[in-house]
């Protein structure tokens, strides 16, 4: 994107709502309750033919300590200094407060330049703050209504000055906004093209409250891009960050803890929760992080179960583990739980780190893409039904009702999970467990550990039967 654009103000004021109205989606969390938002997001953005980057960012709070609103605090400044304008969101029905003039002060001082918006104007209501706006000697405000899109040409009129000069027409390139996660187009039936390397890897951090998520995220990247902290719960909206790593384009997503739903009571942690969800949907390969002091309890294994019905490749990343006493001992209960709970997707590749030290980090990137190639992989209809003539001689279905199923061949559909097409004169029929085994023989013989596999059974089309 040509500049940057961060949304600041106090909480409640509607930043998240107008990130989503320039970004053209929902993808922050908005929610009356002041303080939704914690960490700041940054996302595609178009209005009026400008395309830039959208940064929303936690409400500004008058707190420097070590408290969790500092730490907020802290991060939106962070967010401020990268960004080429910020505007700054006032709630013009409630008036100007003494917490927007003192905001209004620290900005002046900040060599960002900044616009500022009087927030929800529609109306006669809104007329009142919109001119005690005035008296934060920040210029004219420029009246909108982010929940109703009005106001969108005089932010368009405020913003261009900061546009490069190409930004300033309407051009339907620059029109169109990056793909965001999930939005990207799968490989199908074809091998992974050069251009597929060129695009980003994307891989989602989930797993329970308080393993340490943000944590590996932040010493991934090298840098305190999200808020870590004792306190459970700490990430809401999804963040995702993206990142390089030796010759790959990564986009790392940080996600909220993921309770067990009948913890989950409070509206925002619903809403965060769903979001974790959408991000499961999308994502290529799923980095569950465990904590080593509690392996694979029941909500881990929840999670890893809706990953792999999701057809996504999934890494395990047993956290804190320069906290285990008897190693070999934490290692054998994951095997057996991962044998015991997930034969689906047998082979899933464990790796122990602590993400506070930095330790192993390589190694689980390295686990990252091996578990993405083989999600990625192709295997000839030649290799297949050469397979299959083997494992048919060797075990042979079981006759159904005194006749033989005939399995004809088979051939790979698609990749991302791999999925296997087996013609068969009677589908229906074909036991379960003799396709558990040929999945399983698939796995084994052809090297795809850690993936989901999927078999579809179809029946072969008769040539002549529309003939006379």
């Amino acid at each position: 994107m040509a500049f940057t654009v961060a949304l600041v103000g106090r909480p409640n004021v509607g930043k998240s709502t107008l990130f989503n109205r320039l970004a053209g989606k929902r993808l922050a969390l908005v929610d009356d309750t002041p303080g939704v938002t914690r960490d700041w997001r940054s996302a595609p953005g178009f209005v009026g033919g400008l395309s830039f980057t959208v940064v929303d960012t936690a409400g500004l709070e008058d707190v420097t300590d070590d408290s969790l609103e500092a730490r907020m605090r802290r991060q939106t400044e962070m967010a401020l200094d990268r960004a080429d304008v910020a505007l700054f969101l006032i709630d013009a029905r409630a008036g100007v407060t003494p917490m927007d003039h003192h905001f209004a002060g620290l900005l002046r001082k900040r060599k960002t330049p900044v616009i500022l918006v009087a927030n929800k104007a529609e109306g006669r209501a809104g007329l009142p703050g919109l001119l005690e706006a005035f008296e934060l000697g920040l210029g004219e405000p420029v009246p909108l209504s982010a929940e109703h899109g009005e106001g969108m040409a005089d932010l368009v009129a405020a913003l261009l000055p900061f546009a490069p000069p190409d930004e300033e027409e309407d051009d339907d390139t620059a029109a169109e906004p990056l793909r965001e996660l999930g939005e990207m187009e799968g490989i199908g039936d074809l091998p992974e093209p050069e251009e597929e390397r060129l695009k980003p890897i994307q891989i989602a951090i989930v797993g329970r409250p308080n393993v340490g998520k943000s944590t590996l995220l932040n010493s991934l990247i090298g840098e305190e891009r999200v808020l870590t902290g004792p306190e459970a719960g700490m990430t809401r909206d999804a963040i995702s960050v993206d990142w390089q790593w030796r010759d790959r384009v990564i986009r790392l997503v940080d996600t909220a803890g993921m309770r067990r739903r009948a913890r989950v009571d409070d509206k925002v942690e619903k809403l965060a929760v769903a979001d974790g969800l959408r991000v499961i949907r999308m994502a290529q390969v799923v980095v569950l992080v465990v904590d080593a002091s509690q392996i694979l309890d029941k909500q881990d294994l929840t999670i890893a179960r809706m990953v792999v019905d999701e057809g996504r490749a999934l890494v395990l990343a047993v956290n804190k583990w320069d906290t285990v006493d008897d190693r070999a001992m934490a290692l054998k209960q994951v095997e057996d739980k991962l044998e015991a709970s997930l034969a689906q997707a047998k082979g899933i590749r464990v790796v122990t780190i602590s993400a506070l030290r930095g330790q192993k980090l390589n190694t689980l990137l390295d686990a990252v893409l091996e578990t993405y190639a083989v999600w990625n992989r192709r295997i000839t209809t030649a290799q297949l039904n050469r397979w299959l003539e083997g494992v048919l001689s060797h075990h042979p279905p079981p006759l159904v009702n005194g006749r033989r199923i005939k399995i004809r061949y088979m051939t790979q559909i698609k990749t991302r999970p791999p999925t296997f097409a087996l013609f068969t004169n009677k589908p229906a029929e074909l036991p379960d467990a003799y396709q558990r085994y040929l999945a399983s023989g698939l796995r084994q013989d052809f090297d795809l550990p850690g993936v989901p596999l999927r078999l579809t059974l179809r029946k072969p089309k008769n040539p002549f039967a529309d003939k006379d």
